[in-house]
């Protein structure tokens, strides 16, 4: 097919990468350590590791995960938030042949044991504070070692003390918990410490992690993502946004990227465009463990002349809003890159008339390791798009038919390209829905492409509701809510909110008429991780059906929305 979007490049990025630079994700980390071993590579709470120690203990690490019988290929759960352990860990897994397993740490027991099962993973690394979650279902898991780490431990006596005592007894932020058999973090360092690494060969064609989404079944689906995959995407991301990071109009190029670290490592932009990509060229990650505490994350960017800051809409607009932050000197800054969901115009103008420096929108999902678009690093203007495809990448707009649409009008965004996932975990029927019989993935998304490729995506193909960056499917929301003795239906929709984009309104039908919305928020609470709680709940006498009794949910969210104007009007 013809790329149309290349004459539209910006200078210096090439059309395609060259994959075979390595042989695997593996081979791509053991060389940034060695490249990069005497720099920084991590910020955490005020110490810093460089890559070589990460080197070291990630090794350390490995040998021990070797020396618990685990089989090559075994996959192993990481449920933390941006602690430096992350990395360790992450990068011990895939030298020791295993595969990731991505865990939002903040899941309820429900949501964690279905993905430890349906993973199958043996083994799983975990912060204290989590692990009250996992001993409510490690029982029904496959789960054979565990390993638990705490905020404080790697960083030193006596902070680490001070830190671990702070969380544990003043803050109280560790509930009670047991889990017999279970390893300190650092009790397998110091462990691993003692034997010697055995090398694994993988390929670019191994599984090196499953990243979970969810799907319009509302059943969550292990994304399985290859070495190649994220090699092609660490590649990419470096042909599009070096040019950008060495432009000397903004001043001399800094001898270290400094990237703030904000958004969590366990979802899957972070976990490219900051972990990844951080090992690959050698930046400094500066890790923010909790970015909703704006006022301390504004505190930590004080600290530090940050070139580089990947956020979401709602973090921009959440750090606008704080007036310590606009304060800060914002002279180093080259790029802050938007994703996870859509930039708005008004963030986007804010942002730049203060920073100086445009929000860059960039478009992608775990499917595709994540980026498959973006716009040029040094445009200024906001455009509404989420720009050009990366190099090595192939957009079509599909119409239902499968059959490519004439430019400029609507149709399903479908990519192939050297990042996109070999298919769903155990799911080849779930696999055979998504991807054409000539390797494009259909994204869900419905997409128009202009005359020199720029993408806007104008509607979702999907039901699924966008929180914040992260992906809620309303069919969770309703097979989980049914489950309450007192509903008899009801239906998820999305809802326009300014904080975080949409946030989830459930109109609900109730078997039992004394069943208060306050009684049904707090069976919410139990069952659903912070964002996928609704919002708002509705009761109605019956929902609007078509003739085969489907739920309509475009008609509720149609209501919803007019609505809203009428209230705006």
């Amino acid at each position: 097919m013809e790329r149309i979007w290349l004459k539209h490049y910006p200078p210096g990025v090439p059309h395609d990468v060259d994959l075979s630079q390595y042989s695997s994700l593996v081979d791509l980390i053991d060389h940034g350590f060695r490249e990069h071993a005497s720099r920084n590579a991590y910020a955490y709470m005020d110490r810093f590791f460089t890559f070589g120690e990460i080197d070291r203990y990630s090794a350390a690490f490995a040998s021990w995960l070797q020396s618990q019988g685990l089989a090559r290929g075994a996959r192993v759960a990481i449920m933390m938030p941006n602690v430096v352990q992350y990395p360790i860990a992450l990068a011990g897994v895939l030298r020791a042949g295993y595969v990731v397993v991505n865990v939002n740490p903040l899941y309820t027991p429900r949501e964690l044991e279905h993905q430890l099962k349906d993973s199958g993973a043996e083994a799983i690394v975990i912060l204290e504070n989590f692990a009250a979650t996992l001993q409510q279902v490690i029982a029904r898991t496959a789960i054979k070692q565990v390993v638990v780490a705490s905020l404080g431990e790697m960083l030193g006596f006596p902070k680490s003390a001070i830190v671990n005592f702070a969380v544990r007894r003043v803050k109280k932020m560790v509930p009670g918990y047991s889990l017999p058999g279970h390893v300190k973090f650092t009790e397998t360092l110091d462990a691993g410490a003692r034997r010697k690494l055995d090398p694994v060969a993988v390929t670019q064609q191994d599984t090196a992690f499953l990243q979970y989404t969810g799907g319009t079944t509302g059943v969550s689906k292990g994304a399985t993502l290859t070495h190649g995959n994220l090699v092609a995407n660490v590649l990419q991301m470096e042909a599009w946004i070096v040019p950008a990071l060495q432009d000397t109009a903004r001043g001399p190029v800094p001898g270290q990227f400094v990237y703030i670290c904000a958004l969590p490592l366990y979802h899957v932009f972070a976990l490219v465009v900051n972990c990844l990509f951080g090992m690959r060229i050698g930046t400094l990650n500066v890790l923010v463990t909790n970015p909703r505490d704006i006022s301390g994350f504004v505190k930590e960017l004080a600290k530090y002349k940050f070139n580089v800051l990947p956020g979401v809409n709602t973090l921009y607009n959440a750090l606008l809003e704080n007036e310590d932050f606009r304060k800060l000197d914002f002279s180093s800054l080259r790029v802050a890159n938007g994703g996870g969901m859509a930039v708005q115009k008004a963030t986007s103008e804010r942002w730049l008339a203060l920073t100086g420096v445009p929000i860059i929108e960039g478009y992608g999902l775990s499917e595709t390791s994540p980026v498959a678009t973006c716009n040029p690093i040094l445009n200024r203007d906001y455009n509404g798009t989420i720009g050009l495809p990366f190099p090595s990448t192939e957009i079509q707009i599909l119409d239902d038919a499968g059959q490519p649409v004439p430019l400029g009008q609507p149709g399903e965004i479908a990519i192939r390209g050297p990042q996109v996932m070999a298919g769903y975990w155990n799911r080849p029927d779930e696999t055979e829905k998504v991807m054409t019989p000539d390797g494009f993935f259909k994204s869900g998304d419905i997409g128009i492409m202009d005359e020199r490729g720029y993408i806007k995506i104008v509607d979702r193909k999907k039901d699924m509701i966008l929180v914040s960056g992260f992906n809620v499917y309303p069919n969770e929301i309703e097979q989980v809510i049914t489950t309450h003795p007192g509903v008899v239906e009801c239906a998820a929709i999305g809802v326009p909110d300014e904080r975080s984009g949409e946030a989830v309104k459930v109109f609900v039908v109730r078997k039992d008429p004394a069943l208060t919305v306050e009684q049904l928020m707090e069976f919410c609470k139990t069952n659903f991780t912070g964002y996928k709680k609704p919002k708002y709940i509705e009761f109605r006498d019956e929902l609007p059906k078509s003739n085969v009794g489907k739920i309509l949910r475009r008609e509720l969210r149609d209501e919803a929305v007019a609505a809203a104007h009428a209230r705006s009007a």
